[in-house]
């Protein structure tokens, strides 16, 4: 890996910890004028962004398969709108894109929320394993679709929704679908897709920092929420539960009453502290002259440099959700964007 990939991987020093919420991060900042996409922005993480971006000002359209549902979870929240989309069909993702600039309103930022985590293995219309289809190609193609309205921004910025998943699995380069080796609880392809957004991030902000776009890619820890079913990892979310209660007992996620246990410092949050770095990443200041990084408990991770185990959701013992080299490789972001580009014309 060349220097350039890593030597913007370490902390600033944002003076925001894990503990940090949306609230605070938010802090003295005025987003009146401003315009915000977030896919999934109806649930969980996805809608406590929303909130508080709209709190403070900005205007945000929610990307969802069910605008009306959208509409009703959002209630009561002023300057959003919900618009259709479907992240693993490629008309879906067009048309949204084409609403959105036939408006005319630039985009300040975008943030890419939406996405599955683990499961029987899926495949969309095209064949394609749908952890990757959705959490990143989906988002891939949104991204250039609504690229001269992040242009037009005069400063904008691309936030893609990973994981500590990334540590799982490098992109299968010669099996990316998933022909063979697809494991039970789906988590190899977690971890392709959550590598793959650190790495479109990577990549984007190369290609486009010239257009005042930067990219960044953002761990939220683990939230555990009974919104949609009993686990949400990352905003991540299949229909119906991944993990029974005697399994998040296992992992120290929920205690013998069932509640949440929350201890930040080691990656176990609230929605509004899960939600934070997202927000981080997509308004603040502090990030104005660095991107094409990873973010967690808002401030830039460092570099795992060696790691010695992968992440692993079946025990307590997980490991930090650092970002590793594999995810932040200049070579692997830019073959995986021309990967991309290759699977989105089939």
């Amino acid at each position: 890996m060349t220097q350039n990939a890593t030597h913007r991987q370490h902390p600033i020093g944002t003076g925001f910890t894990a503990a940090s919420t949306t609230d605070d991060v938010l802090a003295g900042l005025d987003l009146t004028g401003r315009h915000v996409v977030v896919t999934g922005g109806h649930n969980g993480l996805g809608r406590e962004t929303t909130r508080a971006l709209a709190a403070a000002g900005a205007t945000v359209v929610v990307g969802s398969r069910d605008p009306e549902r959208a509409a009703a979870r959002l209630a009561g929240i002023e300057r959003v709108e919900t618009s259709r989309l479907d992240l693993v069909d490629p008309y879906s993702v067009d048309a949204f894109a084409a609403r959105y600039l036939a408006s005319g309103r630039p985009l300040h930022a975008l943030i890419n929320n939406a996405g599955l985590m683990g499961g029987p293995l899926v495949r969309d219309a095209r064949g394609y394993e749908s952890q990757f289809a959705t959490n990143h190609l989906g988002h891939f193609q949104l991204t250039l679709g609504l690229l001269p309205a992040l242009r037009a921004a005069d400063g904008a910025r691309v936030v893609n929704l990973t994981s500590g998943g990334h540590r799982v699995s490098d992109i299968r380069w010669d099996d990316p679908h998933f022909a063979t080796d697809y494991d039970e609880m789906g988590m190899l392809g977690y971890g392709q897709s959550k590598t793959a957004n650190v790495l479109f991030a990577v990549e984007l902000d190369r290609r486009w920092v010239a257009d005042g776009v930067r990219g960044y890619a953002v761990h939220p820890g683990i939230v555990v929420t009974t919104e949609l079913g009993p686990f949400v990892a990352a905003g991540q979310q299949r229909p119906g539960p991944l993990l029974d209660d005697e399994a998040l007992r296992a992992m120290g996620l929920v205690d013998d009453a069932g509640r949440p246990v929350i201890d930040p410092e080691h990656e176990k949050k609230t929605v509004q502290q899960g939600a934070s770095t997202s927000v981080f990443a997509a308004t603040s200041p502090l990030l104005a002259d660095v991107g094409g990084v990873y973010l967690k408990d808002n401030d830039v991770s460092p570099l795992d440099e060696d790691p010695q185990q992968q992440q692993d959701f079946t025990t307590e013992q997980n490991p930090s959700a650092t970002v590793v080299p594999h995810a932040i490789d200049p070579v692997s972001a830019r073959r995986l964007w021309e990967l991309s580009e290759r699977l989105l014309e089939r």
